[in-house]
């Protein structure tokens, strides 16, 4: 990689970075942007390089607040392509390291530049720096189980319909981070499991297995869904103890499609 790279945004400069490179590629000190743009860019690339994303710990916290991005970044950690660890010491660039070229990254008003170094004797020792950087690092820990599991096992454990149902809501939302910027997960969840008339037993159950959210969590949730006029419960008598509750969507709410469902959900919730 000799050349450098001018795009429209940062996610076209990874694009490109991404495509020709291979084997290993540090990310250092990106902005909350790119490390969001590092992960759906990973996404869209056929054979992607292994990521090291090395950031101070407030960015990538903030950054993965957001399930939409959590999500994905956990799949990546899952297959190997992505890990993350937190640099304590940021250089004030932002950096590309491949095994060919280190590449900064430059914003202007209406684009953004990707500066490309190729010295064989500079790049080795940057990625020197960075390789014991990264050893020394700690890994940051990420939570959130990943998009995939938490879409198969919805289909496996709950059913077909409720999994198409909670990837449509979350594909109708531009962020995913709860408490006025978009639905959490939790809430996602317990919305399409009252549109398809599931039990809070079972969507708990489920999302404390995959590792999305506590059983008490989702009770406090479906508590608050309630008392926004979004979900009632239906008790549902069983053999042996307490009755289950059978969530469904306020009366009012059943007929609209997704997209409608969880602009309303936000303005009830949050507003």
């Amino acid at each position: 990689m000799s050349s450098n790279f001018l795009e429209a945004d940062v996610g076209a400069v990874l694009a490109g970075v991404f495509r020709d490179s291979s084997g290993v590629v540090y990310a250092v000190n990106p902005t909350r942007e790119t490390i969001s743009e590092v992960i759906f860019g990973l996404h869209e690339v056929e054979t992607p390089p292994t990521v090291r994303l090395l950031a101070p710990g407030d960015p990538i916290k903030d950054v993965l607040a957001d399930f939409i991005v959590a999500g994905r970044a956990a799949d990546l950690v899952d297959a190997g392509t992505l890990a993350l660890r937190v640099l304590e010491e940021p250089p004030e660039a932002s950096l590309l390291v491949t095994e060919s070229a280190v590449v900064s990254l430059v914003a202007g008003d209406d684009r953004v530049g990707g500066l490309s170094a190729a010295d064989e004797a500079f790049v080795a020792d940057v990625r020197d720096r960075y390789g014991r950087e990264w050893d020394a690092a700690e890994d940051y820990s990420l939570r959130t189980p990943p998009l995939s599991a938490v879409r198969e096992t919805l289909a496996a454990d709950i059913g077909t319909d409720t999994a198409e149902d909670f990837d449509a809501l979350l594909d109708s939302l531009a962020v995913a981070k709860g408490e006025g910027e978009g639905l959490d997960e939790v809430a996602i969840a317990l919305l399409v499991a009252a549109r398809n008339g599931q039990l809070l037993y079972d969507m708990s159950k489920w999302g404390e297995d995959v590792g999305l959210a506590s059983k008490a969590t989702f009770s406090r949730m479906k508590t608050r869904l309630e008392d926004s006029g979004l979900v009632t419960t239906e008790k549902v008598p069983i053999d042996v103890g307490r009755p289950r509750l059978r969530l469904r969507l306020a009366e009012d709410l059943r007929e609209m499609d997704l997209t409608e469902l969880g602009q309303i959900a936000q303005e009830q919730l949050y507003d």
